[in-house]
């Protein structure tokens, strides 16, 4: 029997990653997925229950940081592909602690680069080779009220350790692309919301908190505008740029779908308290402004017209429907939320996985 194509897709078993995996092992039974995370806070096993058991799909713990273990891997499993999702992402933990996040989203990509790039100058494949790197539209920097959308060739002007990180890791995968001849695409994407997003998030934790009547933290006035778009809607950008965009580009994903910080959180109040059964407007005294986040980007907009144009991409959810499924998902889905705000899974992991065992 012929050789599979071998996936090797970073960080899945994350928020975003969970659904790229989920999506390439249901859509391409023929291709070997192979899912590699660290499991950190952030990486969740329970998000995959559902794809577990497929027999094209393989869960490998590991970190990106460990060339030499890339090394092993890329070798021993043959991998054709790498989408890379594994970062750390959040904006608050970043200006708390920068060094980790230069560590994982700097190096890491740095390793898994380098990795690529060896195993494909010295072996043959049936298949096309692709190093598919997924960033954010926090790169670009901020924008003001009416300004045009960040698209491909907007200056790359990062605010936060985040966003620096993310925008240091696009260049060195730039630089193997016109260094080393890597076949390499960039993906840029706006806020992401929908099932299976970790609670510190803003649209989770607001879900979390109406249910349990805590507050509902707002920053500064709630006037920070983002567009938003659903995590399934991403994945098939994704696919879609994995397999038909042009080595050396960078495809810019949005929802075409800006909205303020407050708007969000009123609009989230509205649903919950409906599905809950309670009166509409029951948790607005809920909504609490909290000192402003240092360095807090005003705007994101992203033009998406290349990934349109190109490739024939859209999104297919409208937000407050997408909203309405996301807000429902996590009010059945009770049991998740508590291992995941309890931090239960973790201690799970940390035994399973127990560095001293390898």
């Amino acid at each position: 029997m012929a050789k599979r194509r071998t996936i090797l897709i970073t960080g899945g078993a994350g928020f975003i990653g969970s659904h790229v995996v989920r999506r390439f092992v249901r859509m391409y039974p023929d291709y070997h997925i192979i899912n590699l995370d660290k499991l950190t806070y952030a990486g969740n096993l329970e998000n995959l229950k559902d794809v577990e058991k497929e027999p094209n799909y393989q869960f490998v713990h590991g970190d990106i940081c460990d060339l030499e273990m890339l090394r092993g891997l890329f070798a021993d499993e043959g991998v054709d592909g790498v989408i890379h999702l594994a970062a750390e992402s959040h904006v608050d933990r970043s200006i708390r602690d920068p060094f980790v996040f230069a560590q994982t989203n700097v190096l890491g990509t740095l390793a898994l680069l380098q990795a690529a790039r060896e195993y494909w100058e010295n072996s043959e494949s049936n298949f096309p080779r692709r190093f598919h790197h997924v960033s954010t539209d926090e790169v670009y920097g901020a924008l003001q009220p009416g300004e045009a959308a960040f698209c491909e060739t907007t200056r790359y002007n990062p605010h936060s350790p985040y966003s620096a990180s993310k925008a240091s890791s696009d260049h060195f995968v730039r630089a193997y692309h016109d260094t080393y001849g890597l076949p390499v695409v960039i993906t840029n994407c706006s806020n992401n919301y929908g099932p299976y997003q970790f609670p510190e998030k803003l649209i989770p934790l607001c879900i979390h908190n109406i249910c349990e009547g805590n507050p509902l933290p707002v920053y500064g006035k709630g006037e920070n505008i983002r567009d938003w778009l659903h995590v399934e809607d991403h994945a098939a950008a994704i696919d879609e740029v994995f397999h038909r965009g042009k080595d050396g580009e960078s495809y810019n994903i949005g929802g075409i779908n800006e909205w303020k910080n407050i708007d969000v959180v009123k609009l989230l109040v509205r649903i919950t308290d409906e599905l809950l059964g309670r009166p509409v407007g029951t948790s607005d005294a809920l909504i609490t402004f909290v000192k402003d986040r240092a360095g807090h980007d005003l705007r994101y907009a992203i033009d998406a017209e290349k990934l349109r144009t190109e490739l024939g991409w859209e999104p297919s959810h409208t937000f407050e429907s997408g909203l309405r499924e996301t807000v429902q998902w996590y009010l059945t889905h009770e049991e998740w939320v508590q291992h995941v705000t309890s931090g239960a899974y973790e201690s799970y992991y940390a035994s399973m996985y127990d560095s001293s065992k390898k």
